[in-house]
């Protein structure tokens, strides 16, 4: 007999559970067994579960108007615009659907930007490990051959570099005049929650400026107070001068955002770049209530703190113990990196009722949401902990 899946393309190896409901860091799934939500939709429901601003906002959005087109003026965009660009220090924004949209209008900034310099072929500096989306220019981009697998020919224009390895970009700027940009993630995610050295970025942003390059940051998983401020690059002193970011700013309503200060807000005219959904009515009205919340209640602090106190309890919780690695986080993105494939994870904590991931294969990836108790951040700990000890 046919199921209703087989109706789905198999783009997902797709978890045996099904959710019905979720309320606040707990989701409940269709035969009525509750779950510590420690992933979040991949770090899209920063606010956990129906929270009721959202709610809220999505509720009385779609009883007055979800879709008009940008061919219009579109106030509630220009009031998340003005919210993004003052929490960000950038100049304005391009709305999409998506972090692999809002990327591919940073990749169309960077060539815009090298053709107006001058140069025929302009190239993107990507970083190995890194994960840009899955459009044909993002998965160009991303820096991992398992995406690129049976999409040749790959899109030319794109130029690899080791992640956190300066030497490597400056040696790129002393031999290829056709760069016009560096695209980095200011953590890598997919990648396994990779932390560069605390001067990477600056050092980035000093290659950038020498050589009149685009420094664009993919703060798509990043962003939104994932990292304890508001943009992962804010514990920097510097500024890029693309950004783009998505999951968390709608908490589960699909919208994307590219910000660009200086040269780079000038260069999108009249018809270089477009999207029918991009930032309407309803996306806008929920990611308003998003960053609102965010901000009134100090929840990329309170992501700091809650990170500190996981990655203090999971360090001692699993001290000494060999198949650990490393342990290592920025606010409320967590990686236990281990020695051996620990995939089964997934699923043995399903049995027991929280929500993690494993990327790489051997690195146990931890997004909760930033609404977390204490007393649910030491839940999560104390079941992770128990996964491992198995």
């Amino acid at each position: 007999m046919t199921s209703q899946t087989d109706s789905l393309m198999t783009t997902y190896a797709r978890l045996p559970v099904a959710f019905a409901k979720g309320t606040g860091a707990y989701l409940e799934d269709t035969n009525g067994k509750r779950y510590l939500d420690a992933l979040t939709g991949l770090a899209v429901c920063g606010l956990g579960h129906a929270h009721p601003a959202v709610t809220e906002a999505i509720s009385s959005q779609a009883a007055a108007l979800l879709h008009t087109s940008n061919l219009y003026e579109i106030p509630l965009q220009a009031e998340l615009a003005v919210r993004l660009v003052r929490l960000s220090g950038m100049d304005n924004v391009f709305f999409a659907n998506s972090g692999a949209e809002a990327n591919e209008a940073a990749i169309k900034l960077a060539r815009l930007h090298g053709h107006k310099r001058g140069i025929n072929k302009p190239a993107v500096i990507a970083a190995d490990g890194s994960f840009h989306g899955r459009t044909m220019a993002t998965l160009t981009a991303t820096g991992n051959r398992k995406v690129h697998a049976g999409f040749e020919p790959l899109l030319t224009g794109f130029v690899r570099a080791p992640f956190d390895n300066v030497a490597a970009i400056e040696q790129i700027a002393a031999n290829n005049a056709d760069v016009a940009a560096v695209l980095v993630e200011p953590i890598q995610g997919e990648g396994g929650i990779n932390i560069p050295a605390t001067d990477y970025l600056e050092k980035l942003r000093a290659i950038c400026d020498a050589n009149d390059w685009l420094l664009i940051l993919d703060e798509v998983q990043t962003g939104n107070a994932r990292t304890g401020k508001y943009f992962a690059y804010q514990h920097t002193s510097i500024l890029p001068d693309v950004l783009t970011t998505a999951k968390g700013l709608g908490n589960g309503v699909p919208i994307g955002a590219c910000l660009a200060r200086g040269e780079a807000a000038t260069l999108f005219q009249p018809g270089h770049h477009a999207s029918t959904f991009g930032g309407n009515p309803l996306v806008c009205a929920a990611a308003n209530a998003v960053v609102k919340t965010i901000e009134e209640e100090g929840l990329a602090e309170r992501a700091a703190e809650l990170g500190d106190r996981m990655l203090s309890r999971l360090a001692n919780a699993l001290k000494g113990d060999n198949r650990i690695e490393e342990i290592r986080g920025k606010g409320l993105m967590i990686a236990i990196e281990l020695n051996q494939d620990c995939s089964d994870l997934v699923n043995k904590g399903l049995d027991a009722g929280i929500l993690i991931n494993v990327t790489q294969g051997n690195i146990l990836r931890l997004l909760p949401p930033l609404i977390l108790s204490d007393e649910q951040a030491d839940e999560v700990v104390d079941q992770v902990v128990d996964l491992i000890n198995g």
